[in-house]
């Protein structure tokens, strides 16, 4: 797996609240907002929820990503 890029706060926010709320569904109900935010032709949104849905998968990757300082 590729180091992903993280942009910013707002994005562990959301990644957290999903695992929060739906555990190991989180990166399936990340996909099914940016599919949404897709079909309502808003395409900042999908963007967003597209990297919350790696960001989801980066956390419950128990493989070392990036750099060890």
């Amino acid at each position: 797996m590729e180091t992903p890029f993280i942009h910013g706060r707002s994005a562990l926010a959301d990644a957290a609240d999903l695992l929060e709320r739906y555990g190991d569904d989180a990166g399936l109900e990340a996909a099914v907002r940016a599919e949404q935010s897709r079909d309502a032709g808003n395409v900042v949104r999908f963007c967003h929820w597209r990297q919350i849905e790696r960001v989801v998968a980066t956390l419950g990757c128990d493989e070392v990503l990036g750099t060890i300082h």
